[in-house]
């Protein structure tokens, strides 16, 4: 393993929320970028010495980590360590629930929470060049100015705005078709009352909790539907999928850098206590990354 990112769930299973699923390394880790050190007799198609980059479910703090060979992507010449261990998890995390679970189609309107975190910074730019419009919150008038940058078309700084009211104005009183949510129950009222007619929100994180009541009957007068979704306990095939799905889709727009990982920061993986402060304080525009080796 050459450089590995951090993810808001290293956080959690630090803290003892989140435990590795069974059979995971308890290692911290769930991305890694690296070079082929060995391989298993039935593998095909990899090379000792290839630079590749995959989704982990643990392990990828480690120096060393065993993945399936049908996870692996391969790091172009160009790209750097450090940018390949940023797209795995945030990547997927954003394409699997943007277009597996909400099916988000060409022309939707879409929200998307924690516009400046990792997941919303690929989240944004996937939604653009999907052909959708982008909505997207943040905490400062910095952030907001970079997710307009990677393509969204209106940036609410929730500190300042609420995010429901600008919202509906923006759209003469019809909400949006898609909302992706790591946020909860603070903001599931308003979420809830932004959906249209056959709307999605998708639960990816719940920051601010996850206990709320509500009257269902505000889902099927208008078949509005609630996803739950993770990502690391998948199946192995899921997660195969995924990537299969993601590459054909997008692979070819981040080979040509239409669409870029977005790096905060790159921190030697002995400071990985100073990389979670600046995790755990929000302050990070994108994936912070740790270097393991040269």
């Amino acid at each position: 393993i050459h450089a590995a990112a951090l993810n808001r769930a290293d956080l959690m299973q630090r803290a003892g929320n989140y435990p590795p699923p069974p059979g995971a390394s308890d290692i911290l880790g769930l991305e890694m970028a690296g070079r082929i050190a060995a391989l298993g007799a039935n593998v095909t198609g990899w090379q000792v010495g290839d630079r590749v980059c995959a989704l982990l479910p643990g392990g990828g703090y480690a120096e060393r980590v065993n993945v399936p060979h049908a996870l692996l992507m391969p790091i172009p010449d160009a790209w750097s360590y450090e940018q390949a261990a940023a797209i795995p998890e945030v990547f997927y995390t954003a394409f699997v629930n943007l277009f597996m679970e909400a099916n988000l189609q060409p022309g939707e309107t879409v929200l998307i929470h924690g516009g400046a975190s990792g997941v919303g910074t690929a989240a944004i730019q996937l939604a653009h060049h999907a052909g959708c419009p982008v909505f997207v919150t943040a905490g400062t008038d910095e952030k907001t100015a970079r997710c307009l940058e990677l393509g969204a078309d209106w940036a609410i700084n929730y500190r300042r705005e609420d995010f429901a009211g600008v919202i509906f104005d923006r759209t003469d009183g019809q909400g949006v078709d898609v909302i992706l949510d790591m946020v909860g129950a603070a903001y599931f009222e308003r979420n809830l009352k932004l959906l249209k007619t056959r709307g999605r929100l998708v639960f990816i994180a719940l920051l601010s909790g996850g206990e709320v009541t509500f009257n269902l009957g505000a889902l099927l007068g208008r078949r509005r539907r609630l996803i739950g979704s993770v990502l690391r306990s998948r199946s192995l095939a899921e997660k195969v999928a995924i990537k299969e799905q993601f590459m054909a889709r997008f692979w070819p727009l981040l080979l040509d850098g239409t669409i870029q990982p977005v790096i905060d920061s790159v921190y030697p993986i002995q400071q990985a206590e100073a990389a979670h402060r600046h995790m755990a304080q929000n302050r990070n525009i994108g994936k912070i990354i740790l270097r393991v080796r040269p």
